[in-house]
């Protein structure tokens, strides 16, 4: 027999979630891959694990809290705890090749589109592992077209945000980059929800049931994560130039120097006397000091010396 499976079973409060997380965790992990390659001297493994994992680490909640809006309606769900956390394990391994190819051979098409690929399956492993997680009194059949077309939005996804990490500049840019991958995320998600049905096992259906037990298995799974999740974005609010971005953060006003002198920075003019600062030789007019050391040095002397020495006669 056929089961009915229902993916909105809350509505658009569990799709509008998930989007959520998938953009929180790509927009993490997008400026970190950023920071590890425009910042002189950073420390580029950590900042590419960092973004590996927040990419990783969002897209699998996104993938679970969407989940809590999914039931068969005439079986139970149960979920298998060690093939869940499997699945994240795989989603932040295979990420983190993608990413780490990107961050350390550069931004060649054939480079993208490798890492792109890498990241794209990762992405697509985690939500076909995590569904093969769910125990029911029934068997999961899959649709391998649409299988495949939600495989091409994660890789297409993925590539395309890796492209963005690598060659758009600033805060706001990386931003949209986030969004496309969040909701490129969310909807290979729903594309293979869409690929799946399900023949349901011993005949006559339970009415009435569903997979409630999900998030009694799954809040303390989700908490790990998204501590995690919290204390990346951390990191990234107190690093201003994960934040601005290199150019903005180079061209921000407590950055800029003043023309002139190296190494002189912004001060205000001193009234009356435009382009003077208090570090200059001559702050007022006059004739400069050389004048009086070459005067005494050939015992000529200035025009007000001068009149000084006849009063005093």
């Amino acid at each position: 027999m056929q089961g009915t499976v229902d993916g909105f079973s809350y509505g658009v409060i569990t799709p509008i979630a998930a989007f959520v997380m998938a953009c929180f965790g790509s927009a993490l992990g997008l400026r970190c891959v950023t920071r590890s390659l425009r910042a002189e001297q950073s420390f580029k493994p950590g900042w590419l694990s960092l973004g590996a994992a927040s990419i990783g680490c969002g897209i699998w909640t996104m993938h679970f809290i969407a989940m809590m809006g999914f039931q068969i309606r005439q079986t139970p769900i149960d979920y298998d705890v060690p093939l869940t956390v499997a699945s994240l394990v795989v989603a932040v391994l295979v990420v983190s090749v993608g990413v780490f190819v990107v961050g350390y051979r550069g931004s060649s098409p054939p480079i993208l589109i490798t890492a792109g690929v890498l990241t794209g399956l990762g992405v697509a492993a985690m939500h076909y592992l995590g569904m093969a997680g769910m125990r029911l009194e029934g068997r999961l059949h899959y649709d391998t077209t649409i299988v495949a077309v939600s495989v091409v939005i994660a890789v297409v996804a993925a590539t395309a945000a890796l492209w963005a990490a690598v060659s758009v500049r600033g805060f706001f840019p990386s931003l949209v980059a986030s969004l496309i991958m969040g909701a490129a995320a969310t909807g290979m998600h729903y594309t293979g929800i869409a690929a799946m049905s399900v023949h349901l096992a011993g005949g006559a259906p339970r009415p009435g049931v569903s997979g409630d037990s999900l998030p009694s298995v799954m809040l303390p799974m989700l908490l790990g994560p998204l501590v995690f999740l919290v204390l990346a974005g951390v990191v990234v609010m107190f690093d201003p130039l994960l934040v601005l971005g290199d150019g903005e953060w180079n061209d921000s006003p407590t950055r800029r120097s003043k023309p002139g002198r190296p190494g002189r920075t912004d001060t205000p003019d001193l009234p009356g006397l435009p382009g003077t600062t208090p570090g200059d030789a001559n702050p007022v007019p006059g004739p400069p000091a050389w004048t009086a050391t070459a005067n005494r040095d050939t015992g000529a002397r200035s025009p007000g010396e001068e009149s000084t020495r006849q009063r005093r006669w």
